[in-house]
């Protein structure tokens, strides 16, 4: 089971007296991250879960970049949080080069905009681009405020397994800078216990790293009938799904779901049914194209309000992770399939934070990744024995709502900030440089 980590376990300090209108003056957080609202990445959309509802509590602005084909202010108040958007290229993320002027020119003019901000009490980060947590050291050290990083992914050991970086200068380069805001935060967050320990051999203290889960919102993705409208307007009736939503990318290991997909033509009621955008779209079409395998079908994202219609017309989910990735990334979308009472396959190394939640919860079956053929197995098995996926299915849901729901998460970022405003605070009345030590977060 996902509890509270070891560094969760934050002190809580007394701050030094205020003044009447500081004690009337919330703290205000700023927050850094490439990818926000009306992004569709699923860092985009968590972040803006958690941004809208810390906005409750504190003073929330975002510094994020530039949409592709969204227009609007550059400044902008939504649902209680300042939107700060740079005006950062976006130029398409399947070619590395391009990606890198992306992440280059969203990071040069979020310095400036951090660095701007008339306030910040906390500074958080996210991990796009990899070392926006350079610039937040930099907004903390301007602001005189702690420095929280939320590691998503571990960069540049996740670009460099895939083969997307084989540059040693530039990969000292990349690694050194995202040890800049590593080292120097006074919390780093991660999403999974496998990933703490990557962040240990990175040479973080263990000390200052808290691991919080990604979540999902239990209550607007429940369960519904297999047989509902999304499935009737996309002409699935009467077929069995496996399905894969969320990111189309390199860590995924698509390609074993499609040519999964090349066993089981026997079926002629299967679809294999992959939704979601990514940098490995295209490669994916065609490889189903060469293939012949017409059984599968390519989706975009859906639309959020009908999420819980989408992922319930999966019998069967498939979530993917390549090897030798398990702790630089975790698939967040796998939360959304269990808060829609369906069962996952698994195809992953075992020390992924997947493998463990669906052993603890006995919610699916896992499969070694890069096995098309053991996947396809499984998909048969699935198949085969439909009637006890409902089961399954219940068992994920209960696990979500206790472990993942977003409530969950949002109750421990709060204690996390919270705890890491008042050390500051404290640290700032006993005349210390910097607020926080990594003892502090024991």
């Amino acid at each position: 089971m996902h509890g509270a980590d070891e560094g969760d376990s934050l002190l809580a300090m007394s701050a030094r007296p205020q003044s009447r209108s500081q004690a009337l003056q919330r703290p205000s957080l700023l927050i850094l991250n490439q990818y926000y609202w009306p992004g569709v990445e699923s860092t985009a959309k968590l972040l803006t879960e958690l941004a809208e509802k810390l906005a409750a509590d504190y003073d929330v602005t975002v510094v994020t970049g530039a949409v592709e084909g969204a227009s609007g202010a550059e400044e902008a108040l939504r649902n209680g949080v300042r939107v700060r958007r740079v005006r950062s290229t976006v130029y398409p993320r399947h070619n590395l080069a391009l990606r890198g002027i992306n992440y280059l020119t969203f990071f040069a003019l979020a310095f400036r905009a951090g660095l701007g901000v008339a306030r910040a009490d906390v500074v958080l980060c996210m991990s796009d681009p990899p070392f926006i947590s350079a610039v937040a050291v930099a907004a903390a050290r301007r602001h005189r405020a702690p420095l929280l990083v939320v590691t998503q992914d571990v960069f540049p050991e996740i670009a460099v397994r895939l083969g997307r970086l084989d540059n040693r200068l530039l990969i000292g380069l990349l690694d050194r800078l995202v040890k800049l805001g590593l080292l120097r935060a006074d919390c780093v967050v991660a999403i999974g216990g496998t990933m703490k320990r990557r962040l240990v051999d990175k040479g973080i203290d263990p000390r200052k790293i808290t691991v919080i889960p990604n979540w999902t919102d239990t209550d607007a993705v429940v369960p519904v009938t297999v047989e509902n409208a999304w499935v009737r307007e996309h002409g699935l009736s009467g077929c069995f799904i496996a399905m894969h939503s969320g990111n189309i990318g390199f860590a995924q290991d698509l390609d074993s779901l499609v040519r999964a997909a090349s066993f089981l033509r026997d079926l002629d009621d299967l679809r294999i049914v992959i939704i979601g955008s990514g940098a490995r779209h295209a490669d994916l079409v065609a490889l189903a194209a060469r293939l012949e395998v017409d059984s599968v079908r390519f989706l975009p994202y859906q639309p959020k309000g009908r999420l819980s219609e989408s992922l319930s017309a999966g019998h069967v989910h498939v979530v993917g992770l390549a090897s030798g990735l398990s702790g630089y990334v975790v698939p967040s979308r796998f939360y959304g399939v269990l808060a829609a009472g369906r069962p996952v396959i698994v195809a992953a190394d075992p020390d992924a934070e997947t493998v463990a939640d669906v052993e603890a919860s006995g919610c699916g079956w896992v499969v070694p990744p890069g096995r098309p053929e053991l996947l396809a197995a499984q998909i048969r098995h699935a198949y085969e024995h439909r009637d006890g996926l409902a089961k399954m299915g219940r068992r994920g849901r209960e696990y979500v709502v206790a472990e993942f729901d977003r409530s969950v998460a949002l109750a421990r970022y709060r204690h996390a900030i919270e705890t890491t405003l008042a050390l500051s605070q404290g640290a700032r009345a006993s005349g210390k440089a910097h607020p926080l030590s990594a003892s502090s977060l024991r």
